[in-house]
């Protein structure tokens, strides 16, 4: 990519859109890291295109995007199959104007990211660029090689799976301020009683270690039982707790720190209120984007 001075063209419209093109890559992959990845790859077939023979940028540049993202989502697809415990996506902290689009928020949370890993990845494109992007039918045929007729089937099957397991409607911004620091209070205080009354009855928690950090190896779903297990594990840590509130996928969240030391975070989901879902990643290898805030923008 070009630097200095003035920037040729193709960095310019590059640039432009680099944001955009990261939050697509995110939104199929689930990971910032292979997002980053795929960004690179995108820039050096981009820097080879004829521009006279690009009527626009944008939908030019979402189509390499979509297809190199494709073609590694395909590879993660069977890494996952031997990942060590649940699997999450690679959480990222976002800036507050993304908790501003609540739709985008809502397709970047833990939650939805977590139900799109059970479309194909070609259901998953299609739906991310038709549902979050709002791309017609033609430009999305043309990004994933299929024809407008066989994308618009494949966008119905996906709006079908998506919507049979999509998490119920979010909170608001005021809910969710409310509810991150009646959690953030219970657990600081220890009081048991406090957290089961912020937490819906058919709450999850989900906890990714990778293999590599100490986590639950299988979701742990009920009120009681996620009460216990987050008393349990903080008794263990006491005073060398601290926790930071976070904007995490658009969503609130918490920094969690031992002795002053990055642990983990955990993003929750809030809904009429209620906490439910917690997920964790303590995982090291996906917290590495976590030192600073990103812009994703659709």
């Amino acid at each position: 990519m070009a630097t200095g001075g003035s920037a040729d063209p193709a960095t310019e419209a590059f640039v432009a859109h680099r944001n955009l093109l990261f939050t697509v890559a995110y939104e199929m992959l689930g990971s910032a890291a292979d997002a980053e990845d795929v960004l690179q790859e995108t820039w050096l077939l981009w820097a080879k295109v004829d521009l006279d023979t690009v009527r626009e940028h944008r939908a030019y540049l979402v189509r390499i995007v979509t297809r190199q993202a494709l073609n590694r989502l395909r590879t993660l697809s069977r890494r996952r199959e031997s990942y060590i415990g649940p699997w999450l996506p690679e959480p990222l902290l976002t800036v507050p104007d993304v908790a501003e689009d609540v739709e985008l928020a809502e397709s970047l949370s833990m939650a939805m990211l977590l139900v799109l890993e059970t479309l194909t990845p070609t259901e998953r494109a299609v739906f991310v660029l038709r549902e979050v992007f709002e791309s017609d039918y033609d430009e999305i045929a043309e990004a994933v090689g299929k024809s407008p007729a066989a994308v618009r089937q494949i966008a119905h099957r996906a709006r079908g799976h998506v919507a049979a397991r999509r998490p119920r409607e979010a909170a608001s911004a005021a809910e969710n301020r409310i509810a991150l620091e009646a959690f953030r209070r219970a657990i600081e205080t220890g009081d048991l009683q406090s957290l089961l009354s912020i937490l819906a009855p058919d709450v999850v928690v989900i906890s990714d270690g990778g293999g590599v950090k100490q986590a639950v190896l299988r979701p742990i779903v009920g009120a009681d039982k996620v009460a216990r297990l987050l008393a349990a594990g903080l008794g263990k840590v006491g005073a060398a707790l601290s926790l930071e509130p976070a904007q995490i996928n658009g969503c609130p969240g918490l920094v969690m720190r031992l002795d002053g030391e990055f642990d983990s975070i955990v993003a929750l989901r809030v809904e009429d209120g209620l906490i439910s879902g917690v997920y964790t990643v303590r995982n090291p290898e996906k917290l590495a984007r976590m030192h600073r805030e990103n812009t994703l923008t659709r």
